[in-house]
């Protein structure tokens, strides 16, 4: 017997980074020795003081049964003091909270939990190829707002149509974004809860990378701006700030109806997460070590940073400098697309990147770098590509 999928399932996008995998892996194959500078998963592991309260709490009994549905009461409220700690936001741990399995659930989810067919949102162009998918699922329609280096890479809200900006339900961002390196700043998010009100927009904030921060600076959270709870919320994972990209923890804050939304359509998909990690989420975000290893983490990235740009800058290959993330952003040499370029420096060079216009129009004449290998093999990365003379 043979099974058809469904009409939804034949029109979700093709997966961008299975495409990149599936390149690397058969010059892996073929012996060759690959630098990977294309993929976006953290290569350190999650600190210890978070594996020992981890095996702690799988060992209790008392964790081993089902979740409460919408989630642990005294996460919430780890949540929610963490966010006034850091980012002197007020958040009611009872409405204004929701636990998620990895922010890519929630951000994936949103439309079918706030939208209906046919409606529109915005996405950032360049941005996180899985904001298509939410699009795909929900069955909602979406415009792109471009995100340009003259800019600094935020999204011009002025020159966004204002026919567009009317027929939008929300606008999703992404800072520090994925795949530029940028960072928001206050000016800018005090105007985009000026514009959401204006236009009745939904504000959903991506801060997946909002603990890594360079050159002495802390990224700003969209929570801190007066006003933000009542356009908007955003979602923090751990993936990115404590090394835990494959325990699939997060949470959103933010505007109640919002939140609740979240919570409602998850009360239908899930039963929260595995308690012991719940816990663990807890005691990371609560412990006495938590500030220390979150420094030693982003100095760890700024290290790579300051290694990849500054060879790059000696063989004329100019970077967009970032001030977040663990990403660089590269221009590609006149006369190639970034797929060509990409594919160039894998089969001449060792070297695999992630061409630009996987995160969308405005990516292309780009590759995205990770930085998630030590500086040595960044260094090596880049007298590869100096051997191949693009930048003379």
């Amino acid at each position: 017997m043979k099974f058809e999928q469904s009409d939804l399932l034949n029109h979700l996008p093709k997966q961008f980074f299975a495409n990149l995998v599936a390149k690397v892996n058969a010059k892996v194959n073929a012996g060759v020795d690959v630098i990977n500078l294309g993929q976006g998963n953290p290569d350190k592991p999650t600190p210890d003081y978070i594996v020992q309260s981890t095996q702690k709490w799988v060992a209790d009994p008392a964790c081993h049964k089902y979740s409460p549905f919408q989630g642990l009461p005294e996460f919430k409220k780890a949540a929610a003091k963490f966010y006034h700690e850091k980012y002197g936001a007020d958040i009611d741990p009872n409405s204004e909270v929701a636990i998620l399995g990895g922010s890519k659930i929630g951000l994936v989810e949103l439309p079918w939990a706030l939208m209906n067919p046919g409606d529109t949102y915005l996405l950032p162009d360049p941005g996180y190829p899985d904001y298509f998918s939410g699009a795909a699922l929900g069955e909602v329609n979406f415009e792109t707002v471009p995100l340009l280096e003259g800019n600094d890479f935020l999204p011009d809200l002025d020159a966004i149509p204002e026919e567009t900006a009317k027929k939008a339900k929300f606008f999703y961002l992404n800072y520090p974004n994925n795949p530029t390196g940028a960072v928001a700043t206050k000016e800018f998010y005090e105007h985009l809860v000026a514009w959401a009100k204006k236009y009745h927009v939904g504000i959903i904030s991506d801060f997946a990378y909002g603990a890594i921060g360079f050159d002495g600076q802390q990224p700003i959270s969209f929570m801190q701006t007066p006003g933000a709870k009542e356009v908007g919320i955003e979602f923090y994972t751990y993936s990115k700030t404590f090394n835990m990209a494959g325990w699939r923890i997060a949470f959103a804050v933010g505007n109640s109806d919002i939140i609740g939304a979240l919570n409602l359509i998850q009360d239908h998909l899930f039963v929260s997460l595995f308690p012991a990690l719940q816990k663990a989420a807890i005691d990371a975000l609560t412990a006495p070590e938590r500030d220390e290893e979150i420094a030693k983490i982003v100095a760890r990235y700024e290290t790579r940073r300051n290694a990849f740009v500054g060879a790059a800058e000696k063989i004329g290959w100019h970077a967009f400098n970032p001030q977040g993330t663990f990403y660089a952003w590269m221009p590609v040499p006149k006369g190639y697309t970034s797929e060509q370029f990409a594919d160039l420096l894998l089969d001449k060079a060792g070297v695999a990147v992630a061409p630009g216009n996987g995160f969308g129009e405005h990516g292309e004449g780009y590759v995205r770098i990770g930085l998630l290998i030590e500086p040595d093999r960044l260094k090596e990365a880049v007298d590869r590509v100096a051997k191949l003379h693009l930048f003379d």
